[in-house]
């Protein structure tokens, strides 16, 4: 069988073992488990930072109270979110990057985005929106955006529909919801607006 551009960048992506030495020295001390999910005909862009420690175990993006709560502003149902065909999930890094000695979360290895992103975009054409979730998918997309998420997000007229920044749905960044400015009452009724025209066409 022939594979195309997308399907063997996938099979190299699954395998990579880039950060190996680096997931290793972590207090995870976690060997890397790549996670993909693009296809070409996909018109919804989802990124954000990488895989968390729950999407390592599974193996699938969002399979967490955090994927629940993004979908819920979405509009969508797992069974539209977690179609192939329309929809691709692209973070920074295919891996879950582990945990420091505090516990805390680490960024996205910047080797992974380098060696694999583009490519891996130039190979979704259809793509006509982007979700940029958190800080790190929104400096790579708009370079020129705010330094903060918050202001990103308060902000995101600019650049929709092509791209629309999102902070984390994470639990933690409740506080930060809050003091969003329009989030509920103007930016979650264009998504899902926006979302449903992309998936009804």
């Amino acid at each position: 069988m022939i594979l195309d551009r997308l399907q063997q960048l996938e099979l190299g992506i699954r395998s990579c073992k880039l950060c190996a030495s680096r997931f290793a020295k972590t207090a995870t001390e976690h060997s890397p488990s790549p996670v993909f999910w693009c296809s070409k005909p996909a018109r919804l862009l989802i990124t954000g930072q990488a895989p968390g420690a729950k999407v390592h175990s599974s193996g699938m993006f969002f399979s967490d109270a955090s994927g629940n709560r993004l979908r819920s502003w979405l509009g969508m149902t797992e069974k539209q979110f977690y179609d192939r065909s329309r929809v691709a999930i692209l973070p920074m890094a295919f891996c879950f990057p582990g945990y420091s000695n505090k516990g805390s979360d680490l960024p996205p290895p910047k080797i992974c985005a380098e060696t694999w992103r583009e490519s891996v975009l130039s190979e979704l054409p259809e793509v006509s929106t982007t979700l940029l979730i958190g800080s790190y998918a929104q400096k790579w997309h708009i370079p020129n955006a705010p330094s903060s998420v918050r202001d990103t997000v308060e902000n995101w007229r600019f650049w929709a529909p092509e791209f629309i920044p999102l902070p984390h749905p994470s639990w933690r960044n409740n506080a930060m919801l809050s003091r969003i400015a329009g989030f509920e009452s103007e930016l979650l009724p264009y998504l899902r607006q926006r979302i449903r025209s992309l998936l009804d066409d």
